[in-house]
């Protein structure tokens, strides 16, 4: 008995240490998968300073305001192009109308002359009770030969017109539809840049917003004082201009003065009352363009707008304009073809000032180094230093 409950014993350890090694090596393995997991996880995306997302979303901002340019020249091109088709489908219209009418008197010509029977001239020269009534006819006949010909001729080329015309306003057609395809991707692409703004801007904390802010106060702040030095140049120039031309009049004054009177001092300066008129009326222009311009402070910018409630800054610089009856392009790249380039050092007020490589966005200059303009979406038409944005050049429209 004792030899069979010494060989239970050890049996038993075995079915009890079993188990423990079967847990020990599930563990181990899941430590090490676990291990190898995290190993292998891609680390996570830093998060972007705010200076980093200042310089994105500036991007994008400026990526949506050339998407809006598009989306002007489209539906611009795109307005013109169905008003030439409407012209084009009225015309081939009135012109199938005179097709209809033609082929009527065609066909009464037809449907008399099966009445007559197709008997021939010399038949129906034996056949006539009156000899002479029969060349009367026959002078009336040719007659009506030539007005068959004459209609004949004028249903071919009133069907071959209406054919050239049908054929301009299917071409037509096509390239409206190609040109709303443009409108429609255009919009889309503003939209989806505005949107990853948003998105970027959305995900700030209050903190981040606030630096953001500050980065902002700062960029402005440095843009006025440039704006200030501009001011001060341009005022400096104005003064020596002055000064110039009060000592050539007292100079043209002293030598009228000192002359014989034999008419050497009857004469004046016929090139500057020329340019003094063009001033003036540049300037009674400007003055019209900044007073709408001036009206407009506070409307917000929305993206394709030319007013009244809101602009983009193109439909601002264009609807200004307008005022002083100035007709300018409705974007930027054809507005800065308008009128005649100028340095930056010599803007006057009204100029329109361009800016970024892609040109982009346009303000209205008002002096001292500012603007009036519609900035970007979220914001509203004000004044701001023409420093903000890195200047292309400008344009003096008239």
């Amino acid at each position: 008995m004792p030899v069979l409950a010494s060989h239970r014993k050890p049996r038993t350890k075995v079915r009890t240490t079993t188990p423990a090694v079967g847990l020990t090596t599930a563990a181990l393995a899941s430590v090490t998968l676990l291990s190898t997991q995290s190993a292998t996880a891609a680390p996570a995306e830093p998060k972007p300073a705010v200076e980093e997302v200042q310089k994105k979303v500036d991007a994008l901002y400026r990526q949506a305001g050339a998407a809006t340019q598009e989306y002007n020249r489209a539906k611009a091109a795109s307005a013109s192009q169905q008003t030439k088709v409407d012209t084009l489908l009225s015309d081939v219209a009135k012109r199938t109308e005179k097709i209809n009418e033609a082929r009527r008197a065609l066909g009464s010509y037809a449907a008399a002359q099966y009445r007559n029977g197709g008997i021939g001239p010399a038949a129906t020269f034996f056949l006539a009770e009156n000899p002479q009534g029969y060349f009367d006819q026959s002078r009336l006949m040719d007659r009506a030969t030539e007005r068959q010909q004459r209609s004949v001729t004028e249903f071919r080329t009133q069907q071959a017109s209406a054919a050239k015309k049908r054929a301009e306003a299917v071409k037509s057609l096509e390239t409206l539809t190609e040109t709303q395809a443009t409108l429609a991707s255009s919009k889309k692409d503003v939209q989806t840049k505005l949107t990853e703004a948003r998105g970027l801007l959305s995900r700030l904390t209050a903190e981040e917003k606030a630096r953001l802010a500050e980065l902002e106060r700062k960029k402005e702040a440095e843009a006025k004082e440039k704006a200030a030095k501009l001011a001060a140049r341009q005022a400096a120039e104005a003064k020596e201009r002055a000064e110039a031309e009060e000592k050539a009049r007292e100079e043209a004054a002293k030598e009228s003065g000192d002359g014989s009177g034999t008419g050497s001092g009857t004469g004046t300066d016929p090139g500057s009352g020329t340019g003094s008129g063009t001033d003036s009326g540049y300037a009674a222009k400007a003055e019209k363009v900044l007073a709408f311009a001036r009206a407009q402070i506070g409307k917000p910018y929305v993206w394709g707008a030319s007013g009244p409630s809101s602009y983009d800054c193109s439909g601002l610089t264009q609807a200004a304009w307008r005022e002083a009856g100035v007709t300018l392009p409705r974007t930027t790249w054809d507005q800065v073809e308008v009128g005649t380039r100028v340095a930056t050092s010599d803007l006057k007020p009204g100029d329109l000032v361009f800016f970024y490589d892609d040109i982009s966005h346009v303000g209205i200059y008002k002096g001292d180094g500012m603007m009036i303009h519609a900035p970007k979406p979220g914001a509203n038409v004000r004044e701001e230093s023409i420093y903000y944005m890195p200047i292309y050049g400008s344009v003096r429209p008239a």
